[in-house]
């Protein structure tokens, strides 16, 4: 049985964000989490320490989640796009076919360009072609602060149709969540503590439990 998962992530703390109750719930099911970052706060616009101080960060979110499996490509944020479309492509191929998960996690394409771009990639990495023929379910999660920024009825708008109950691992993504400390902000920033708290319980109501992460399913097999 293939009880291999991965998170495709913009930039370290997205992944704890869309996904991290839900990454935190299957490990414990006995499921290997794995996590790509693909882009970072690298020069020119942020300096290296900047990055290197998420990385620490990330590390020590995965190690709360239990995740032990993760990558991270350094491109700059916000400079993907200077990467020709073919090797992020390839690079993000050659991930998917190395960990071969029965499901993958990305993100929405929303407000942030880099999100977009890493969205429409891992369409092309998750094709049912090739190793793609062993994915389960691709699906899209949202990340407070950018999702919920696109113009509505113009842009897409996120609309989950999947929502995970992680009642039992609220408190372990929240705890996650904290190691971010460049990039959580106090409330009532838009990714503070008592947003991500807000957003999980509004999520979890919606399909009567307490917690929830929200995911919108782009392809699924059974």
């Amino acid at each position: 049985m293939n009880k291999n998962i991965l998170i495709i992530a913009p930039h370290p703390d997205d992944e704890t964000l869309g996904a991290g109750g839900t990454a935190a719930k299957l490990v414990s099911q006995g499921y290997k989490v794995s996590v790509l970052i693909v882009s970072g706060h690298l020069p020119p616009l942020y300096t290296k320490e900047a990055y290197l101080k998420t990385v620490e960060e990330a590390k020590a979110a995965f190690k709360i989640l239990g995740i032990e499996d993760f990558k991270f490509f350094e491109i700059p944020a916000t400079l993907i796009s200077d990467t020709p479309i073919h090797i992020l492509n390839k690079k993000i191929c050659d991930v998917v076919e190395e960990v071969n998960p029965k499901i993958v996690f990305t993100c929405f394409p929303d407000r942030h360009i880099d999100h977009k771009l890493i969205f429409d990639s891992v369409m092309v990495s998750t094709r049912p072609v090739g190793f793609g023929k062993n994915i389960e379910i691709v699906a899209a999660y949202e990340t407070l602060s950018e999702t919920h920024w696109n113009a509505p009825h113009i842009e897409a708008n996120f609309t989950p149709n999947w929502v995970i109950d992680i009642s039992d691992f609220m408190d372990t993504k929240l705890k996650a969540l904290a190691c971010y400390e460049s990039q959580i902000p106090a409330f009532p920033g838009s990714r503070s503590i008592k947003a991500i708290e807000a957003l999980a319980i509004f999520r979890g109501t919606q399909s009567g439990f307490g917690y929830g992460e929200a995911f919108e399913i782009i392809r699924m097999q059974s």
